[in-house]
């Protein structure tokens, strides 16, 4: 009998172990190989379809739009409707990655690019229901954070493509429209029948008492992702404009993911911190990195370390918001990781339309550096607001609720 016991256990665990790795992968292809990809490409798009920096910060912002409209649709389905959401984030991917594979103009390619955001948008509220289903309590924070480092990655295969497939991007465009297809039915196996393991339903959507515990966090995640817009839009058109090679600038990609996929291993150690301190941290990381891309883009050595800082710091901070949203209200953490990185890709979309124009007028340095700003004080703003969330965290009484 114990040994059968034993099998069971293991053959749980390898189901378990299966559907976390596809749902890392389905969070490496929307974001990494879809959403993000489009600054890794961007010099190669520019020179071939004659689109001009201030252009493709105004794409940048649309994409961000339509990936917030992506992710409020999962504010509103993903606790009824999780595995509907992952179908439709695998094919959005696929057709926004094989519509700018095949695009002929400027004018489609943005297009396809803006589709294609909607998929991540999609797929991160979907994922994280699916993992409160399929992993129990104990363990359900360090899986979150496990699946949401899918971005490293996916952006480092995204990187590998660029190596071997420059100047053809629209190849490497068309085997991650492919890979979104195969990835979002590995999860769809994976994620089989619902077996909840979060309890009661709860309400359907977060009430006014939720909002409120929210408040200052919507804030500075909207600062967090209007500076972080400088490296992900302008990152390596920034260093290819200082003089840097093709495999140098990509390289800065591969640095990226690379941060990125190491929150896998960090993890471990960051799970028992407190969400607003890690917030802190991660930030004020970010905020550091993405000062040393602007002033430094000529040097390869630097701009390549201070990538791997910024992916880290850029995934870990993301899984920060995660935990945060789950230690304030449990019962609707994917109603809030859905409307916190709505909040966060607004930030986004004005932080590209912004700093597009700023890069253009006054050069990478002066952007990067109002970038840099703009994300540490969002990491401060956290701090001042700790008292002030605690006394409004739902498990607290609210003065007029």
């Amino acid at each position: 009998m114990q040994p059968r016991l034993r099998e069971v256990k293991r053959s749980f665990s390898l189901r378990r172990a299966a559907f976390l790795g596809s749902g890392l992968a389905l969070i490496a292809v929307t974001y990494g190989l879809v959403r993000l990809a489009f600054g890794l490409f961007l010099p190669d798009v520019q020179r071939d379809l004659d689109l001009e920096a201030t252009a493709a910060g105004w794409v940048s912002a649309a994409a961000s739009a339509c990936y917030c409209v992506g992710a409020l649709a999962g504010f509103v389905l993903a606790r009824s409707h999780a595995r509907a959401l992952v179908l439709s984030a695998a094919v959005t991917a696929a057709a926004g990655a094989l519509g700018m594979a095949a695009s002929s103009g400027a004018v489609l390619f943005s297009i396809a690019a803006v589709v294609g955001s909607a998929s991540a948008g999609l797929a991160s509220p979907s994922l994280v229901r699916l993992v409160e289903e399929r992993v129990s309590a104990p363990g359900r924070a360090r899986a979150q954070a496990f699946v949401n480092a899918g971005t490293g990655p996916g952006l480092v295969v995204a990187g590998v493509l660029a190596l071997l497939l420059l100047p053809d991007w629209r190849t490497a465009w068309a085997v991650s429209g492919v890979a979104a297809v195969l990835v979002g039915a590995a999860v769809l196996v994976g994620a089989g029948r619902r077996d909840e393991h979060g309890g009661g339903r709860g309400p359907s959507t977060p009430g006014r008492r939720w909002s409120r515990a929210h408040a200052r966090l919507l804030v500075v995640a909207l600062l967090y992702g209007a500076g972080t817009a400088s490296v992900w839009t302008f990152g390596r058109s920034t260093l290819v404009d200082a003089g840097a090679s093709t495999v140098t600038s990509v390289l800065l990609w591969v640095a990226v993911g690379v941060g990125g996929a190491a929150v896998t291993v960090t993890s471990r150690r960051t799970a028992g911190l407190r969400a607003r301190t890690l917030w802190l941290v991660t930030a004020l990381v970010t905020a550091a990195a993405v000062a040393v891309e602007g002033v430094v883009p000529s040097s390869g050595a630097v701009s390549l370390a201070a990538g791997v800082v910024f992916g880290w710091g850029y995934t870990a901070a993301t899984g920060a918001l995660i935990a945060w949203t789950t230690e304030i209200a449990p019962e609707h953490a994917a109603a809030g990781t859905s409307v916190l990185f709505v909040v966060l890709v607004l930030g986004q979309a004005v932080g590209a339309a912004a700093l597009g124009t700023v890069l253009d007028a006054a050069g990478p340095a002066v952007a990067f550096l109002l970038a840099a700003a703009v994300t540490a004080i969002g990491a401060v703003g956290s701090v001042r607001s700790r008292r002030s969330q605690e006394r409004t965290e739902l498990d607290l009484p609210v003065a007029g609720a």
